[in-house]
């Protein structure tokens, strides 16, 4: 390639680029809240492990199952209830406040994303659960809090 087409290839390659790094950039209020939220607290302190929650606890959540409605319907978390997570947001105004949210996902990918999303939105009572219903049904499901307690 000849010097002068290589510049112009960058320079294509660049204009081309050049509206994306644009939208790219955040506002003030976005940046403000993006900080606030890597702020708040420890990486680990807005999961919960299986082995956390007793049978009986999951009452006491808003279980919320952000796959998809086939997924859902296969099987999940008892009494979990499902809003597909790119809908989450748009839906918020469904979720309680003033109830925990144990937000899953498959592999807590989507749900982090869900929860991050909500905690932006001043949700404090977000909760995820660690590994998503994946890592939920090898720990022993319902009864994973029971198993570990057996074992201690």
């Amino acid at each position: 390639m000849t010097p002068r087409r290589l510049a112009l290839t960058l320079a294509l390659a660049t204009a081309a680029f050049a509206p994306l790094a644009a939208h790219a950039q955040a506002d003030k209020p976005t940046i403000n809240a993006l900080e606030g939220y890597f702020d708040f607290v420890d990486a680990n302190a807005g999961t919960i492990l299986p082995e956390q929650i007793p049978a009986e606890d999951y009452r006491k959540f808003y279980v919320l199952d952000v796959r998809d409605a086939a997924q859902f319907a296969k099987d999940h978390v008892p009494g979990a209830v499902n809003i597909e997570w790119r809908q989450v947001f748009a839906q918020r105004a469904k979720l309680p406040k003033d109830k925990t949210i144990l937000v899953y996902c498959n592999t807590s990918s989507f749900a982090a994303q869900a929860a991050m999303a909500l905690r932006m939105d001043g949700f404090e009572n977000v909760r995820l659960l660690y590994g998503g219903y994946n890592e939920w049904k090898a720990r022993g499901g319902m009864e994973a809090f029971a198993r570990a307690s057996k074992k201690n």
